[in-house]
């Protein structure tokens, strides 16, 4: 006997008017059971769909890529049941920054990480709504760092880097040195080379936390200076140290060094490849260290190719 296979629903966004894309969406996604699902067909990335229900449904959908561009986009969203939602475990394993956030509220993401969401603040007496604004927040905060950070003030792009580079820096810096330390002391007889990561890790983490404070109290104050006397139109005095080409070549020179103990991370871990019997600690702390590199290399990108340039333009036209 043949048996006839339902085809799934698919709701062509293209063809409604702006206003009525995401009532729709949540129309069909509202009218739904838990178990059910559609596929959303799109001509641009529909993610803020997924950041939109996540803030106003909760963690009650998956939210499925099956096409990904450029010129067609297809999503299946599918209603959970109340007993289900990805688990901590699943959430840390597609955006290893989640961790941070789990770390912050107490919640295991290694050991009890195949616990839905869900069920991890009910038994902790978390609020959900809280947890998953924070998360969301993570999301938002990575997509705004892709700014045109050219057409920003210098003074404006310095204090972007003080608060968004420099708070990242130091908040980083504790959560890895105990993901480092951690896995050198578990795994470190099997994989000696983590011993040697956390001995350059050390390194980078010191120089940053003697190299950022030069920035903040010395560099930056004498750029806002300079950026606030050309839009003046006044003249400056040099300043105490000379030229400020002589804080920027040391401030590179400190930057190359913190950029080589990186390398040597890297190389050491193979790229960052994770071993056969790397637990999720493991996992997370080679994560970590990926976007710790790539947010300073980020971070020294915006001043060495950005923000010093400009200042060494603004101190010839201002400074007699």
């Amino acid at each position: 006997m043949e048996t006839t296979q339902i085809a799934e629903r698919k709701l062509d966004v293209t063809i409604l008017e702006p206003r009525m894309k995401h009532p729709t969406i949540f129309e069909w996604f509202d009218n739904m059971k838990g178990g059910d699902s559609f596929i959303i067909h799109n001509d641009h990335d529909p993610k803020p769909v997924y950041y939109q229900l996540l803030g106003e449904r909760g963690n009650i959908f998956k939210f499925d890529y099956l096409e990904q561009g450029p010129e067609v986009w297809e999503v299946r969203i599918t209603k959970l049941t109340p007993e289900e939602g990805e688990t901590v475990g699943e959430l840390v394993a597609k955006d290893y920054r989640k961790a941070q956030v789990f770390k912050k509220f107490g919640i295991d993401f290694c050991c009890g990480g195949k616990k839905s969401v869900a069920q991890v603040c009910k038994e902790k007496g978390i609020s959900q709504d809280q947890l998953e604004a924070e998360l969301v927040a993570m999301d938002e905060a990575e997509q705004n760092r892709q700014a045109e950070y050219d057409k920003w003030e210098p003074s404006f792009l310095a204090d972007y880097i003080v608060n968004m580079h420099h708070k990242y820096v130091r908040e980083a810096i504790p959560a890895l040195y105990e993901y480092t330390t951690k896995i050198a002391r578990v795994h470190g007889q099997r994989h000696p080379e983590l011993l040697e990561v956390v001995k350059h890790f050390t390194n980078v983490a010191n120089e940053l936390e003697s190299h950022m404070p030069k920035e903040e109290r010395v560099l930056f104050p004498y750029i806002k200076q300079l950026d606030e006397a050309k839009k003046s139109g006044v003249k400056m005095e040099p300043a105490a140290f000379g030229s400020i080409q002589n804080p920027i070549n040391m401030m590179e020179m400190e930057h190359d060094h913190a950029g080589r103990e990186l390398e040597m991370i890297r190389e050491l871990t193979n790229n960052y490849t994770l071993p056969a019997d790397a637990c999720a600690t493991y996992t997370v702390a080679f994560k970590k260290l990926q976007e710790f590199e790539d947010d300073l290399f980020r971070h020294i990108h915006l001043e060495n190719n950005i923000l010093f340039p400009k200042a060494i333009e603004m101190e010839k036209e201002v400074v007699k």
